[in-house]
């Protein structure tokens, strides 16, 4: 196209972009849910059907970083179409899939397309709003991706009870068709990114694709095979290194790298990328253990804990908006801060957590946890991504999101690990106070055993009985420890990151 791309209210180009943006989040966590139905289906054994899952994180994180490329190489509106079309397409084949390698390998598909297109809304949307409203965009794009993960869930166990597990890929083909139609007529590559004939990086898409494919199977087997016990962990994790030492050192020699690793020059985007990354370390570490802890300890169903979530979602949603508008015209450093000291306070709520706590002791840290990230999302993304040329955008918002997405896949390895080892060492200490020598415990196994007795049974299977209960009782006690101390980690995690808060500068608005 010669010439100035056609004006398109900046409202119509939010919607257009969010609409695929918000499917692909959505995918990342609708399947969780579904896992049990398809292992029976498919007759797959439990560390198989996982693949359905890692399939598609590996193939999203490698696309993630190249995606500025790739709009480059290709034109982004035309790339933009493609990958919606192709999640579209291999979302209908992952529905019609025979067996569990053909699921697998159309999730590989599904996450390459889908990789592209959280990066490229966010591109596109920070070059529609004008600079100074930059912090509102990020705020609508924020709603999206902090939404969708509450909504995965829930919609997913929801579709999967009433009709079956394929419907939760079907369900993107309306969406997918009217994110094309919408992308067709209101998105239009602007003036200054032109299609490049520069060679190819081969060997900064060979090794990027190993490197990150390779870290993304090492921190979703780890605790899976007991990380480093297993020499397939092992030989993956010296895949990763290598890989990814070579991947920089080929990305500084190129004339044109696949990712240009040198926009990390810049202190407010190198920082505002590790506190992205520690943000995402402590937003998935939480919202996955929480859920676990409502549903092992607590005996919440899928629905009851998804209630404890859900209004964490709407303090987010509610709150960015607030923040967009605010930040508009000061610094978000305070912002920020203000969120990162709420999420820690959030955390040491949970800490607090009983086997007596009721629905609101768990639903009110939630809904401060999410407030405190609707705080912190737009104004971080605003700080970050503000001094990038325009034409390095893409580029930009693909190492973001990359490092989110990192971060919360070592914050998810990281605490079902310590939950695994925690668990154990308390279980072991407790132990060693429950003995038959201890007052307490003979007059509570002699309660047991005269209530098991009552009910019928004879005085061995009574006696038998009543050890069971307190084996149980000592179990949920250790795990009650385990996941308080591990939100007790994670808020220290929030309050790790404020030092690195000195480095992100006021935006500066180039012309």
């Amino acid at each position: 196209m010669n010439g100035s791309p056609p004006r398109v209210n900046k409202w119509l180009i939010t919607l257009t972009v969010m609409i695929p943006a918000f499917m692909e989040i959505v995918d990342t966590s609708i399947a969780n849910v579904a896992l049990p139905h398809m292992q029976g289906s498919l007759n797959a054994g439990t560390d198989e059907v996982t693949w359905v899952l890692t399939s598609y994180l590996i193939s999203n994180a490698v696309i993630m970083p190249m995606t500025g490329w790739l709009a480059r190489m290709f034109g982004r509106k035309r790339f933009l179409i493609s990958c919606i079309v192709l999640f579209t397409l291999a979302s209908i084949l992952c529905g019609t899939a025979p067996n569990l390698a053909t699921l697998v390998f159309f999730r590989i598909v599904q996450g390459a397309a889908g990789g592209a297109l959280i990066p490229m809304s966010q591109a596109i949307m920070m070059e529609s709003f004008p600079p100074q409203e930059g912090g509102m965009a990020m705020a609508i794009f924020g709603i999206g991706a902090m939404f969708g993960p509450v909504v995965g869930p829930t919609l997913g166990g929801w579709i999967t009870d009433n009709l079956t597990w394929r419907w939760i890929f079907y369900i993107n083909i309306p969406v997918g068709v009217l994110a094309v139609i919408m992308a067709r007529y209101f998105i239009f590559d602007p003036s200054y990114l032109k299609r490049g004939k520069a060679s190819i990086d081969y060997w900064g898409l060979a090794l990027l694709t190993l490197g990150i494919g390779s870290l993304q199977v090492v921190l979703d087997k780890g605790q899976q095979d007991d990380w480093f016990s297993s020499s397939f962990i092992i030989t993956f994790s010296i895949i990763s290194v290598i890989s990814l030492i070579l991947f920089v050192y080929a990305e500084l020699k190129h004339e044109h790298p696949i990712v240009n690793l040198r926009l990390f020059k810049d202190a407010a985007f190198a920082s505002g990328n590790f506190i992205m990354f520690m943000v995402g370390f402590c937003l998935y570490g939480s919202v996955v253990m929480l859920p676990l802890f409502l549903q092992t300890l607590m005996g919440y169903s899928a629905t009851m804990a998804g209630l404890v979530m859900a209004p964490g979602g709407i303090a987010s949603v509610i709150v960015m908006p607030i923040v967009g508008a605010y930040i508009r015209r000061r610094s978000g450093r305070r912002i920020i801060l203000a969120g990162l000291a709420l999420g820690a306070v959030s955390l040491f709520l949970m800490r607090g957590f009983t086997l007596e706590a009721s629905y609101w002791d768990f639903m009110w840290p939630r809904v401060m946890l999410g407030a405190a990230l609707g705080m912190i999302f737009p104004p971080l993304t605003r700080a970050t991504l503000a001094n990038i040329p325009r034409v390095e955008m893409g580029n930009a918002t693909g190492m973001y999101n990359l490092l989110r997405n990192i971060g919360g896949s070592v914050g998810i390895a990281l605490s079902a690990t310590m939950l695994t080892r925690l668990a154990q060492f308390y279980q072991a200490n407790l132990a060693g106070h429950v003995n038959p020598y201890n007052p307490v415990v003979q007059s509570r196994l002699r309660e047991l055993t005269e209530a098991a007795m009552g009910r019928g049974m004879d005085a061995v299977t009574s006696q038998k009985a009543a050890l069971g209960v307190l084996y149980r009782v000592v179990g949920r006690e250790a795990g009650l420890l385990a996941y308080t101390y591990i939100f007790w980690i994670i808020g220290l995690a929030f309050l790790v990151i404020i030092p690195f808060l000195f480095f992100l500068r006021r935006p500066r608005y180039a012309p």
